[in-house]
C-alpha cells in the first residue's frame, strides 16, 4: 500500500515499482533493487524509449550511429551522440586491426608447421577480444553509464561536446 504523501519525509522519494522510500540521490532503490536513473528518463518522456536504449541500439552496427548522428532529436542528446561517435570510432579501430591481422596471419603462414596454428590462435584471440569489448559496450550503454574506452573515448566525449 502506498504511504499517504504527509507521511514521506523530506528529501526522499518513492520507488515507482515498490513505493519504497529512499534518498533522493539513491540511485537504486533499496527495496526492489530497480534503477532509478531509468526511472527518471522514462518519466521526462512519457511514450518514448529512454535514451539509454538509443545509446546502446547505437552500438548494433555502425549503421544505427550514424543515423543518430544525422536525425535530429538524437543528435542533440548529449547520451546518444557520445555513444554513437564511440562506436563509429571502435568499429573503424576494428577494421584497422582486423587488415592488420591478415597481413600477420598471411606471414604466419610461410612458417611450416607452427605458423598456420599461430595465425589462428592470433585471429581467434583478437576476434574473441572485439566482441567481448562490443558486449561490454553495449551493456554498459544500456546501463545508462557513459562508459569510455581509453582513447576511444576520450575523441569521442571531444566530439560529441560531453567532458
Amino acid at each position: 500500500m502506498l504511504p499517504a504523501m504527509e507521511q514521506i519525509a523530506v528529501g526522499l522519494k518513492l520507488c515507482p515499482d515498490c513505493a519504497a522510500q529512499m534518498p533522493e540521490s539513491a540511485a537504486f532503490c533499496p527495496g526492489c533493487g530497480r534503477s532509478m536513473q531509468i526511472a527518471l528518463s522514462a518519466r521526462q518522456k512519457p511514450g518514448a524509449l529512454p535514451e539509454n536504449f538509443f545509446g546502446a541500439f547505437a552500438y548494433v552496427t555502425f549503421l544505427p550511429a550514424l543515423l543518430f548522428l544525422l536525425l535530429d532529436p538524437y543528435k542533440k542528446n548529449p547520451f546518444v551522440r557520445f555513444h554513437s561517435i564511440q562506436c563509429l570510432l571502435f568499429w573503424l579501430v576494428c577494421v584497422v586491426i582486423a587488415a592488420f591481422v591478415r597481413v600477420v596471419f598471411l606471414g604466419l603462414l610461410f612458417i611450416p608447421i607452427v605458423g598456420p596454428l599461430l595465425a589462428v590462435l592470433v585471429a581467434v584471440v583478437v576476434a574473441l577480444a572485439a566482441v567481448f569489448t562490443w558486449i561490454v559496450l553495449l551493456v554498459k550503454a544500456f546501463q545508462g553509464e557513459r562508459f569510455a574506452l581509453p582513447v576511444i573515448g576520450h575523441l569521442s566525449e571531444q566530439y560529441s561536446g560531453v567532458t
